[in-house]
């Protein structure tokens, strides 16, 4: 068996939105400094490293995450590699070879490889869904849908997509860090932090493979 970690590491250098905010840290209590044990204060955006994103992130009294039945984080999913794809289109999505039944998708795309570069400035141009691609995946009724970018969405086309998708209850995994993920079927687990209320939720996400 064979665990592979994909989520993002926390860090204040890590790829942020643009004028967004960027993780701190605050140590209350410092044992460098006599303290007699460590505490560490964290301000992060739910939005940033690896997360997952409900219906309310952009639907009206849609589903918080804490609304979302666990089970829906936990299970086989599909990998699919678009190396050199532009954008995550109808046209690339027509060209994979998805397994019958399946109801996760990732995409590893060319995302991967600003990550594989050290590449940390937010890129706009980025590899997401378009339009055309969020009705095929609502339409094969998909449950989850991951990218290896900070938006499963396309730059321009965002409110839209995440209005097609979250809007049909799919989940968003964002922010993954596919780099040494080959195409295949996994065992994906992406529990979210346990918070109330709120539309996305920080995870740990790793993939099994028999």
């Amino acid at each position: 068996m064979k665990i592979i970690d994909i989520s993002t590491t926390i860090s204040n250098k890590m790829t942020i939105w643009p004028r967004g905010f960027v993780p701190k840290f605050t140590k209350i209590s410092d044992m460098e400094k006599g303290c007699l044990f460590n505490d560490t204060n964290i301000e992060m955006n739910l939005h940033v490293g690896t997360h997952v994103e409900s219906q309310s992130h952009f639907i009206v009294d849609g589903q918080t995450i804490n609304d979302v039945t666990i089970d829906k984080f936990i299970g086989d999913v599909y990998v699919a590699v678009l190396s050199q794809a532009v954008d995550i289109n109808l046209n690339e999505l027509l060209r994979l070879n998805i397994p019958k039944g399946t109801k996760r998708l990732l995409f590893k795309t060319k995302n991967s490889d600003l990550r594989r570069d050290g590449v940390t400035e937010f890129k706009r141009d980025y590899v997401g869904i378009t339009k055309d691609a969020a009705y095929w995946l609502v339409e094969h009724n998909f449950e989850l849908i991951g990218v290896d970018y900070l938006s499963a969405a396309k730059f321009e086309e965002a409110v839209e997509v995440h209005k097609i998708l979250l809007g049909k209850n799919i989940i968003l995994l964002e922010g993954i860090n596919l780099t040494d993920v080959d195409s295949g079927v996994y065992y994906l687990i992406c529990l979210p932090v346990k918070i109330l209320g709120t539309e996305a939720a920080p995870t740990r996400a790793i993939l099994i493979k028999s």
